[in-house]
């Protein structure tokens, strides 16, 4: 369920043209039997989790996963039982340099969001196993809009872009009131080049506190005795 302030965002949005029409393209997709990830009822979970007027940190992620079960509606966030992805377990290993935080034994983000932490990707749908092809179909003028709320209604977000695509969006973002943390990607292809060892998690904390806000415990917790990595 949204809170009243992503609703009332998204009513808005859902009276465009652009908005229209992006739903008709999802729809004609799905009726020619393509496989469209995540499930409908997830391509706003994020906004479901974190709600806006609690939302504290933004993490800001390109599109979802394109293999079956792994996409949620949480950039980066995988379901309990699907192997770590690439990136994420990158992020993992920040994590414990930075902070000492253990390595999780799975790639679900939800008790970050239930936090304050928007999960959330530049673009909300994909299709199997065709990686960005959804963009530029409408979904980034969204997904701005979303952005462009937190500027204007908090009094306080650290907004984390990892990698050229995240960093464009530095320039909707009022540096008075909030903080960027940027760096390169995680991904296995330039995680080297700068984000090992960026700290963001620990940055964020810092400044949250500075500000009076409550930090983010990014400490995962333990689900279940699966085996994630099989």
């Amino acid at each position: 369920m949204l809170s009243n302030g992503w609703q009332q965002l998204l009513n808005e949005i859902s009276q465009t043209p652009s908005y229209q029409s992006l739903m008709a393209f999802l729809d004609e997709r799905a009726a020619e039997g393509v496989k469209i990830y995540p499930p409908k009822g997830q391509w706003f979970r994020a906004l479901e989790l974190t709600p806006l007027e609690s939302t504290r940190v933004v993490i800001l992620g390109q599109d979802p996963y394109h293999q079956a079960g792994q996409a949620h509606g949480l950039s980066f966030s995988v379901l309990p039982g699907i192997k770590v992805p690439p990136s994420l377990r990158n992020i993992y290993k920040e994590l414990s340099s930075d902070i000492g935080i253990p390595t999780p034994e799975h790639g679900f983000l939800e008790s970050w969001a239930e936090q304050g932490v928007l999960l959330l990707n530049a673009v909300l749908t994909v299709e199997d196993s065709n990686a960005n092809v959804h963009q530029g179909q409408g979904w980034e003028g969204i997904t701005d809009c979303i952005i462009q709320q937190v500027n204007e209604s908090s009094a306080g977000t650290v907004f984390i872009l990892w990698g050229s695509y995240a960093q464009k969006k530095a320039s909707m973002i009022d540096q008075t009131k909030h903080l960027i943390i940027q760096s390169a990607h995680p991904s296995p292809l330039s995680a080297h080049r700068g984000f090992f060892g960026s700290q963001p998690f620990s940055k964020a904390n810092t400044w949250l506190t500075e500000k009076g806000f409550s930090e983010i415990n990014w400490e995962l917790p333990v689900i279940g005795q699966v085996d994630l990595f099989s």
